[in-house]
């Protein structure tokens, strides 16, 4: 017993720990947000609107693009007041290339393309029209491609060396299917593949990719959206964390300023990129050894959490059939 308690605690790491800080990649990375230019989709409200207070909190220049130019103007002012810096704003819809490129252009070189935008309807799929299915996806989605697409020549053209970043809000919805969610996990699964694409992409030009996964937070869209939730979705999702927006904001630029792929915002979700780590790029060798000593743990907790949300869809079906 001594002896495997020896082998597992001690060298297995002294062995793992050196492999592992030889082979992660991208190497790690510090990403300043000091006077660099941030600019943020769906900076309007909610977990946007707190990531613009941050950002300006943190010394950066900002720009803050949504579709309503009250609410922008309306946020322009809140985030002076509370922190004396004058933010541009820019109307657009990010499912209008066209518009997104004016947008960008005139807002100039990005240092840091903080992609907020989104939508959510939790009703099944049977239930959705398709055009409700297809905005959900040209907004969440293809509203990105967009995005980089019009921002991403400048970015690699920028004229100091400092490294940028390009950071997408995803969700814990587009680490794990969640009853309802088909629509809305469709089209943040898609951010992943996008994201671990787009790295290889530009890391030779000094750019960083990063996934961030809020939980539910508090915000004015959450409020409508449990309104609507079908009773299966509010089962299964009550066993989620719960965020306010500003400290989703927090945790999302300590996650841009170290170059993080993943950035989790809870226990909750350090736990499901753990568990949902697979191919995806790690700059942290200890978290790498972490993802590689808990994998068959966590998985075993996956297989009991969908046990847990089998069963409760199995009683919903067998009390609404009575």
């Amino acid at each position: 017993m001594a002896d495997a308690f020896f082998s597992f605690f001690v060298l297995l790491p002294l062995i793992l720990l050196p492999i592992l800080y030889f082979i992660v990649r991208p190497r790690p990375v510090k990403i300043p947000i000091v006077n660099r230019h941030v600019f943020i989709t769906g900076g309007s409200s909610g977990i946007g609107l707190a990531l613009a207070h941050r950002a300006a909190a943190d010394g950066a220049r900002v720009s803050i693009m949504a579709r309503s130019l009250t609410k922008l103007e309306e946020a322009k002012s809140s985030i002076n007041h509370a922190t004396g810096i004058e933010v541009a704003v820019f109307a657009a819809d990010v499912r209008d290339y066209d518009a997104v490129k004016k947008a960008v252009d005139e807002a100039g070189p990005i240092d840091v393309l903080l992609l907020n935008h989104g939508v959510f309807s939790a009703l099944e799929l049977e239930k959705m029209e398709l055009s409700e299915v297809k905005s959900t996806l040209d907004i969440n989605l293809m509203g990105c491609f967009n995005m980089i697409k019009a921002a991403l020549p400048a970015m690699k053209n920028r004229k100091n060396v400092l490294p940028a970043s390009i950071a997408i809000v995803s969700s814990q919805a587009g680490q794990v299917g969640i009853y309802g969610y088909v629509a809305y996990s469709a089209s943040k699964f898609g951010l992943r593949g996008l994201a671990e694409a787009l790295q290889q992409e530009v890391i030779g030009d000094n750019i960083h990719v990063s996934l961030i996964f809020p939980p539910d937070t508090d915000t004015p869209g959450l409020v409508e959206e449990n309104k609507k939730k079908p009773e299966l979705t509010k089962i299964i999702a009550s066993s989620s964390g719960f965020m306010k927006a500003d400290e989703v904001a927090q945790k999302a630029f300590d996650g841009i300023r170290h170059g993080s792929f993943f950035i989790s915002c809870n226990m909750e979700g350090i736990a499901l990129s753990l568990a949902t780590s697979g191919l995806s790029p790690q700059r942290s060798f200890l978290m790498a050894f972490v993802e590689v000593i808990t994998a068959g743990i966590l998985r075993i907790a996956a297989l009991c959490f969908q046990w847990n949300w089998y069963g409760s869809i199995e009683k919903w079906h067998k009390q609404r059939n009575c």
